[in-house]
């Protein structure tokens, strides 16, 4: 009797430990089917390595490190010792960026290197990807470019870590990681020239379609990297103004937030705006209306139809 009481016993608890598991598997088939976006408030050095870490598996070889330097003395860019922290955790790894389009000390390479001292970007080489000139890059199933054109220095790395500062853009409504390499990897005279001048006019593209010329470019870089390309949004000092606006930014209402991380760059920028329009009216109305009035949720709309993702994700929060 005992023997058969204890069978049952086994039976069930067997059982139970089968459910559970049938329960485990069900969240991870649909943790594997969405992208995590890893988060955390801790927007220090320390903060940004760690959530780092939690995307960094596929990142070898020679890395670049796709930051902003910033127009000189902008009180909006990612804090010096946060960006030295994560240049000196990952290794065999530089910062990069390339010259501008618009009238600014950076539109030369001379220029630029003057306003990395200004800034502060002092501690390590930076790379000025087109400072040697240009390399096409494929835009595969874009309906506006066939190729686009990046600084040449983008084919002697293997990786690319994707480091920005989210906030708003006058042009692109916001700025994520997908306007970071979008308009940060084309080069300064042909690349950026194809996305913003329409015929004679400089800035010719606006609205919807500036949005699609940005989500081609930036898939051009996506699609170079493959799987050895990550993304960081940090959500801190959001104006409604680019850091290329320099000492003019206005100054931002919105607090500061956190950062994102993710492998996926749909991710990221859908979960980053997410959080910018869970705050407060009176902290998201400015920002709100610079992204709407210029048509920026096109960003992540065009890239899903570009195959770039789906704006689903998992977010989970490191602090905890």
């Amino acid at each position: 009797m005992k023997k058969i009481i204890s069978i049952i016993i086994a039976s069930v608890v067997l059982g139970a430990c089968n459910d559970v598991q049938k329960e485990i598997n069900k969240v991870e088939s649909v943790s594997q089917n969405k992208p995590v976006v890893y988060f955390t408030k801790d927007i220090s050095p320390e903060g940004l390595v760690k959530i780092y870490d939690k995307i960094s598996q596929n990142i070898d070889g020679k890395v670049a490190i796709k930051f902003h330097t910033g127009e000189p003395h902008g009180p909006n860019i990612l804090p010096v010792p946060m960006v030295k922290a994560l240049w000196e955790h990952i290794p065999n790894s530089t910062l990069v960026e390339t010259n501008v389009f618009y009238d600014s000390p950076r539109q030369t390479t001379k220029g630029h290197r003057e306003t990395l001292k200004t800034n502060g970007w002092t501690f390590s080489k930076v790379d000025i990807l087109d400072e040697d000139g240009t390399v096409m890059l494929p835009v595969k199933g874009g309906k506006h470019f066939k190729e686009m054109s990046m600084g040449s220095h983008i084919l002697n790395y293997d990786s690319l870590v994707v480091l920005t500062h989210f906030k708003g853009h006058a042009m692109g409504g916001y700025g994520g990681s997908m306007k970071n390499i979008a308009i940060g990897m084309a080069d300064g005279k042909i690349g950026k020239k194809m996305i913003h001048q329409k015929g004679d006019e400089q800035w010719g593209y606006t609205g919807a379609r500036f949005q699609e010329n940005m989500a081609e470019s930036a898939k051009a870089t996506v699609d170079h990297f493959g799987k050895k390309i990550v993304y960081i949004n940090v959500l801190r000092r959001m104006s409604v103004d680019c850091d290329c606006a320099g000492t003019s930014a206005a100054e931002p209402k919105a607090r500061d937030i956190g950062i994102l991380a993710s492998t996926n760059i749909v991710a990221v920028d859908q979960a980053s705006l997410d959080q910018v329009y869970a705050l407060p009216e009176n902290e998201l109305h400015d920002l709100q209306e610079r992204i709407e009035s210029r048509e920026g949720l096109r960003q992540i709309s065009y890239m899903k139809e570009l195959g770039m993702g789906t704006g689903e994700y998992t977010l989970v929060n490191i602090d905890k």
